[in-house]
């Protein structure tokens, strides 16, 4: 075929997407050098930033457990609390609520003699890796609230989340990929991974891995796909060229009307969604993995199956440049059944998450990778029903592995029962300024205009804990 039959037949191809559209597209073949020269010049926002001071970690991965899994039951040890089993409860709602000691175990492990819960034993094999956070505390001890809280640093107002504020202030490091995702996120919880004032194309790509429509059965578990990441009815030459047309009106709407942030996340988040389809089908796919790596993070058919997946390809997306990684795992609002449920939430996590960190230090990683794992707020000392615990926001334990933070180290503590935060306390606002930090953003300037003032994840506030870093 010659040239001139070539460009016929692309402008037979484009004349079918719409009446009209498809000669202007072709006729913007001859604007595509200018495009190109014009987006030359114009730095992408995703564009890797240099941090305000050295690092300790590039990235992150936010092991989100929604629902607020038990502190006393897992990682804060509270003998005390064992004694007391069965006495009548202060600071509670319930009348006549009586202490309840956890039903598990704990012990002690690896060199520091971090003490864990028999629920998390995968986990405790790395004890020596974990920087405990027991002296958490939060405002609200509803989960809407602080839900949007821990991700936003507030629950009255829409505020950037902090994937959003990590990736506006450090940028990514592969154009091809979106710098920020969230894994598996529960329906409703768009604000926890949104950028509200900040440019739009810092908001979290959302990935449903759990999804029935996102995911087909292969060998070896799952293929995690995205829908409509192709396009069925143009090749990427044909897809390139209707995109250029669009982008040519786009900036001709912004040459014309000045600032506007919405054309501007438009023109961004069509370029990154062009780019995606090489690499992201192929990160998705983990049917290439080896079994042994599978087993890992317990790929295997088992209970762990589901959130292994969503581990393996939180490794996958940072190996190849992506900046904040966010997990979701749902089901821990344990206010009856704890001793039947608390166990099957922790084994669907434990070997993948222990597998992640065992990953991650295999491949030299765990240094510069800050891996976080937290509920919105603990649970209730006494006990509620007969067989559960109540909501408590007054203390509770987080944890923090990785990215230059001390490990086999416990900071801040809750009283001998585990009611409040009384030593090491950080609220949720030192906890995200403590976040920034180890990424060498001091959170005290990495701010934005909007309406008027400079806004901040962490409003007025926040105390970094300087204390966990080694």
């Amino acid at each position: 075929m010659t040239p001139t039959e070539q460009l016929f037949s692309r402008r037979t191809a484009l004349k079918s997407i719409s009446s009209g559209f498809g000669y202007l597209a072709f006729a913007a073949l001859a604007d595509q050098e200018a495009l190109a020269e014009g987006a030359a010049k114009t730095r992408s926002p995703l564009a890797p930033k240099d941090p305000h001071f050295e690092p300790r970690a590039k990235r992150v991965i936010f092991l989100s457990m929604r629902g607020a899994p038990s502190h006393v039951d897992t990682f804060d040890y509270k003998p005390q609390l064992q004694k007391d089993d069965g006495k009548q409860a202060r600071n509670t709602r319930l009348r006549g609520g009586r202490l309840m000691g956890s039903p598990w175990e704990f012990s002690q492990h690896g060199k520091s003699g971090l003490w864990v819960s028999e629920l998390m034993p995968e986990i405790a094999a790395h004890a020596d890796e974990l920087c405990l956070l027991s002296g958490m505390h939060t405002d609200i001890p509803n989960h809407p609230q602080a839900q949007v809280q821990m991700h936003t640093g507030t629950s009255r107002f829409v505020r950037p989340s902090l994937g959003a504020w990590t990736l506006y202030g450090l940028g990514t490091e592969n154009a091809n990929l979106p710098g920020f995702i969230a894994l598996n996120p529960a329906s409703g919880t768009a604000q926890h991974f949104g950028s509200a004032f900040l440019p739009a194309i810092h908001q979290a790509a959302r990935f449903g891995s759990s999804s029935r429509r996102s995911a087909r059965r292969v060998r070896g578990g799952t293929k995690e796909e995205v829908p409509n990441i192709k396009n069925l009815k143009l090749d990427t030459e044909l897809q390139r060229l209707q995109l250029d047309y669009v982008q040519n009106l786009n900036r001709a709407k912004l040459k014309r009307d000045g600032d506007q942030p919405e054309v501007e996340g438009v023109i961004e988040s069509f370029e990154l969604a062009f780019r995606m389809q090489d690499e992201i089908p192929e990160l998705m796919d983990v049917s290439g993995e080896s079994r042994k790596t599978l087993d890992l993070y317990g790929i295997d058919g088992s209970a762990s199956d589901g959130f292994g997946k969503q581990c393996l390809l939180a490794r996958r997306f940072i190996e190849a440049g992506v900046r904040f990684v966010e997990l979701s795992h749902g089901n821990w609002d344990h206010h009856r059944n704890i001793t039947n449920d608390l166990p099957a939430r922790c084994n669907e996590i434990d070997k993948p998450i222990a597998g992640l960190l065992a990953d991650l230090k295999q491949r030299d990683m765990l240094k510069d990778t800050l891996v976080i794992w937290a509920g919105e707020f603990g649970r209730t000392p006494h006990g509620q029903g007969g067989d559960g615990r109540d909501h408590n926001n007054k203390g509770y334990t987080t944890w923090m592995a990785g990215g230059g933070v001390k490990g086999g180290f416990k900071y801040g503590a809750t009283d001998p029962h585990g009611y409040e935060a009384v030593e090491g306390r950080m609220h949720i606002h030192d906890w995200h300024a403590t976040i920034l930090h180890a990424l060498g953003l001091n959170h005290e300037k990495l701010t934005y205009r909007h309406a008027g003032r400079d806004f901040r994840l962490t409003d007025v506030h926040g105390i970094v804990a300087k204390e966990i870093f080694a």
